[in-house]
């Protein structure tokens, strides 16, 4: 996806309602734009701080799984609103953060928002995930919280983060993963209502066999894979009392949480935390 192909109707949503002062969606999307996590996962509907609060667990367990430490260069990769950074900011010192983003209007209420605490530094930067505007060997993380399904070639992403990672280095994500008997039924995330629904291009067709596959082949070890989708099952019932209140007429929103739900509730796509490792040659 290029920047001329953005489209992403559930952040023209959110900026609007943002724009509008809404309190509730500044409480639970403000910061983080993503699934939340939640350790002992609660019965019935959740509040807005609640949901914020597991959209922040989200984020730590990320980066905790990329073995993050002070004094590191960190890129986090389809950063939103810079919840990861902020984060990441509050949480260490030393340290060089960097978010990218291919949507500008995000990295403009990221900048407005986060403020680096002394001793570290903090930029934003607009650029495609799949064509990282940054040297070879120049990270000592790369993260992506939730982001990679929406991008070209997965592939191809894996090969630019290789690529900008130091030898030793750790890239840690989230992704929706497809079991592989499943795979083949979810074709249509690439055609309709996924790629040009509400949640924008959506690929979910891929397999823990086929990460695992495409990590070997680029040389990484992986550290680090956890199925999370029981923590994060609270979130449907949230967007959906969201939903309603909001009164959002976009059809393919409804329909497409009700899938990825669905689907995630029987078993057929789960939601995981990975962390590979680019070895030291020799």
């Amino acid at each position: 996806m290029t920047a001329k192909d953005i489209h992403l109707p559930y952040f023209d949503l959110l900026l609007a309602q943002l724009e509008q002062e809404n309190a509730k969606l500044e409480l639970a999307f403000g910061r983080h734009v993503h699934w939340g996590y939640w350790s002992e996962p609660p019965q019935g509907v959740v509040s807005p701080k609640d949901f914020a609060q597991a959209a922040e667990n989200l984020s730590k367990e990320i980066y905790f799984a990329a073995n993050t430490k002070n004094n590191q260069r960190i890129l986090d990769v389809g950063c939103g609103f810079g919840g990861t950074v902020a984060s990441l900011n509050e949480n260490f010192s030393g340290m060089e953060l960097i978010g990218l983003n291919i949507d500008i209007r995000q990295l403009l209420r990221a900048q407005e928002k986060i403020k680096a605490r002394p001793g570290n530094v903090i930029y934003f930067e607009a650029a495609d995930a799949c064509a990282l505007p940054f040297p070879d060997q120049s990270f000592d993380v790369v993260l992506a919280v939730e982001c990679i399904f929406h991008f070209a070639q997965r592939s191809q992403f894996f090969t630019e983060v290789w690529r900008v990672l130091k030898p030793g280095g750790r890239f840690a994500f989230s992704d929706f993963v497809s079991q592989d008997f499943f795979s083949p039924l979810m074709a249509f995330s690439s055609g309709w209502p996924f790629s040009r629904g509400f949640f924008g291009h959506c690929n979910l067709q891929y397999t823990l066999t086929q990460y695992r596959s495409l990590a070997q082949a680029m040389g990484f070890k992986e550290r680090m894979e956890k199925d999370i989708t029981e923590n994060t099952l609270p979130t449907y019932a949230f967007l959906r009392a969201l939903g309603k209140e909001l009164r959002i007429k976009d059809p393919s929103a409804k329909l497409e949480t009700w899938i990825a739900e669905w689907a995630s509730r029987l078993g057929l796509l789960r939601y995981r935390v990975f962390s590979f490792e680019k070895l030291k040659s020799g």
